[in-house]
């Protein structure tokens, strides 16, 4: 017998239960969110519809274009700084503004019928799944190319395809028996997936709740065809991409300093709504760190000790000396990556709670299996069947919406052969050490799900540098050769161990729904499908258009900061002995580390709970040190400043439509992005009107 669509008294909990966590966890709200207040008083019907069906093609190739958006959307945001989004809500609403008309117009046979939560779901996890495969190209494999490991992109199209799909699919398949210990078991809060969860319901548990979904994916549609617009219209008129404040107010003046904070180290506004977007998301706490940290390393020490000759030049590497860029490289390194481990090992019962309680399901799993095999062949009977989940007896779902053990086994087997396989064909490394990162991808999967479960952070991007220095011991025929083992087990790592927390994070929503996880499974291996052919895509399409993100030459102008780049291939450089520094820069390093290290303890120890959030994020100073351009913390903090300015003047309106922008301007401008590398690819001439190019730009300019 199918359930219903929805329980009142189960939404009712939800909706009470999790806004307050939506607001605290994700954004330190204050106050509650008043978007959802009045959706549990008006009922669509006494009598809830029945859902048919929860995986459907319309609900699953909608939900995977859509993902497609954000995924171009995070190609220029990681590029640029490293920072990405999820593509949960986004996908949440966006699939609901689509399928729910089109659902009542359309009739049954031709994609029709009755839309609801569950079906919702499914749209909202092809959104993440095809979403979200995208870290070792926005990091990693970019570190290798200007390294001089690898050829080019289009010749080295076929390895990274069958990479790409190795690490989809082994960190998809890993995912399901770790449901049972962090979503059934622990019930951990999740609150990013809560939130998309808190949202499905909020759409389809009311006419009020209907209405106000169709009115935040207008506001999302708005914002996006503004800034895409915005974004195109910027190619040809440089007066929409940067406006050179600071050099006209020193051109007029003669004063020769704000020429140069401009023209040399890059003090301009850029028209970057994708970072606007996401200040209006992001704490104050990471915001302003970031900018005061950019101001005081690029705007102070940094031109300093340039017109006092201690540095060489602001930007770029020489063999001779110092620059400002090369020197504060290692310092925000050593910070962004030690405060990250920090952050984790501070919340050592979380760590030991997700490594514990990873190897025991494991263990549990793994006997159950070998005890049903050995009862067959001695033809002993046993109550455990590969053929049926493993789940907990208390689970209120039925057998045919769970998924099969036999299922994620044989998938899971089959995608470790093939990801030897392909690690040994076409990179190079031995077998034993692609086991090894698979181990550990496994157990930074245990660490980033239980981290995330409970604090929305996953750490697997940072934590897979301990990979890197696992495999800093391993031998090799050649530095090369290390090189590539070593940035390569990182990439294993991080890729497959955030595809399993974002699986995991997925199935949550699920739960709180009441969505199949069955469906949910089915949706992601079809999903992944789209993920590997848009992740690739769009590396080849970007790389093409802008060369320097793969060049070996790092002296190269770029469009693009490449944080994520310079953070694995210094890290790679230097613990394979391929990086040497200054006796100044090892001893401000050095105080860095401590100061990395020493600040979560501090908060986390001897700070009060209710402060914590005023603390500052030491991870996005070091950040702001490798980040090098100035105009992404600045439109940041543009953003984040409007965000308290509308919600001072107009709160309602702030919490309902704060996402709803911030989306729209992430997607919007990182698809304008597509279409610009497309017209660099076919030689479109840009900056057609120069109204504001500047005499150091002519080059730039017609």
């Amino acid at each position: 017998m199918k359930r219903t669509s929805n329980t009142p008294a189960k939404n009712k909990k939800l909706q009470t239960t999790t806004e307050r966590q939506y607001e605290l966890e994700l954004n330190d709200f204050d106050d509650i969110d008043k978007e959802n207040k009045d959706t549990t008083n008006t009922s669509t019907s006494d009598v809830e519809e029945l859902e048919e069906h929860q995986f459907t093609w319309r609900a699953a190739i909608i939900g995977s274009f859509l993902g497609c958006f954000v995924a171009a959307s995070n190609f220029y945001l990681g590029l640029k700084v490293g920072f990405t989004f999820g593509a949960g809500i986004f996908g949440a609403i966006f699939s609901f503004a689509i399928i729910k008309p089109l659902s009542d117009r359309i009739p049954l046979a031709w994609g029709g019928g009755y839309f609801g939560p569950k079906e919702n779901v499914t749209a909202q996890t092809a959104a993440t799944t095809s979403g979200g495969l995208f870290s070792g190209f926005i990091s990693s494999i970019p570190a290798l190319y200007k390294l001089g490991l690898m050829t080019t992109p289009r010749e080295d199209i076929v390895a990274l395809t069958l990479f790409t799909i190795s690490a989809a699919y082994y960190g998809l398949f890993f995912a399901i028996p770790l449901r049972r210990h962090f979503v059934v078991k622990q019930d951990l809060t999740f609150p990013t997936p809560r939130a998309a969860a808190t949202t499905i319901v909020a759409l389809h548990d009311s006419k009020t709740g209907q209405e106000n979904g169709m009115k935040k994916a207008k506001w999302m549609a708005f914002w996006f065809c503004f800034t895409f617009i915005w974004g195109i219209i910027s190619f040809f008129v440089p007066f929409f991409d940067t406006l050179h404040i600071l050099y006209w107010i020193g051109y007029a003046a003669s004063y020769g300093n704000l020429v140069g904070a401009d023209a040399t180290w890059g003090w301009h506004f850029k028209f970057d709504f994708p970072f606007f977007g996401a200040g209006l998301m992001t704490p104050g706490a990471v915001v302003i760190p970031f900018l005061v940290t950019t101001i005081v390393v690029y705007g102070i020490i940094g031109p300093c000790l340039v017109s006092s000759g201690y540095f060489v030049k602001a930007y770029g590497f020489v063999d001779q000396g110092d620059t400002t860029r090369s020197f504060f490289l290692w310092p925000g390194i050593a910070m962004l990556v030690l405060a990250a481990f920090a952050e984790l090992f501070v919340r050592y019962d979380t760590l030991y709670r997700g490594i514990k309680g990873g190897v025991l399901e494991m263990v549990y799993v793994t006997r159950r299996a070998f005890n049903h095999i050995y009862c067959m062949m001695a033809g002993k009977h046993t109550s455990y069947s590969v053929r049926q989940p493993t789940t907990h007896k208390d689970e209120s779902y039925e057998l045919q919406e769970l998924v099969p053990a036999w299922w994620w086994m044989v998938g899971l087997a089959v995608s470790v052969i093939f990801t030897c396989a392909i690690m040994g064909v076409y990179f190079g490394m031995p077998v034993y050490q692609t086991i090894v990162s698979v181990i550990l991808a496994f157990m930074m999967a245990f660490v980033g799900i239980q981290a995330s479960g409970e604090t929305d952070i996953n750490p697997t991007g940072s934590v897979a540098k301990m990979s890197q220095l696992i495999f800093a011991g391993m031998p090799g025929p050649s530095l090369e050769q290390i090189q590539m083992n070593n940035l390569m087990a990182g990439n294993i790592t991080a890729s497959a161990a955030a595809q399993s927390v974002d699986m995991v994070g997925d199935l949550k929503t699920g739960q709180l729904v009441g969505a199949s996880p069955r469906s949910q499974f089915i949706t992601q291996l079809v999903a992944s499908v789209v993920a590997v052919g848009i992740a690739v895509a769009l590396f080849i399409l970007f790389t093409d258009a802008y060369p320097c993100i793969t060049a070996i030459d790092v002296n190269m102008p770029c469009e693009f900061g490449l944080s994520g780049v310079w953070a694995w291939m210094s890290v790679t450089k230097l613990l394979t002995g391929g990086a040497s520094l200054s006796t100044d820069c090892i001893i401000v390093t050095c105080v860095f580390a401590v100061i990395g290290v020493t600040g979560p303890v501090l908060r986390h120890f001897f700070l009060p709970q209710k402060y914590h959030k005023y603390f500052p994020s030491l991870s996005v100073a070091g950040l702001a040190m490798v980040n090098s351009t100035p105009d992404v913390p600045v439109a940041m903090f543009t953003g984040w400043v409007f965000g308290k300015v509308w919600k001072r003047v107009k709160p309602d309106q702030y919490y309902m439509y704060l996402y709803s922008a911030a989306g729209g301007m992430i997607a919007g401008q990182g698809v304008s992005a597509i279409i610009k590398a497309v017209f660099q690819l076919a030689k479109v001439k840009g900056n057609v009107i120069a109204v504001t190019c500047i005499e150091q730009l002519t080059e730039n300019c017609p």
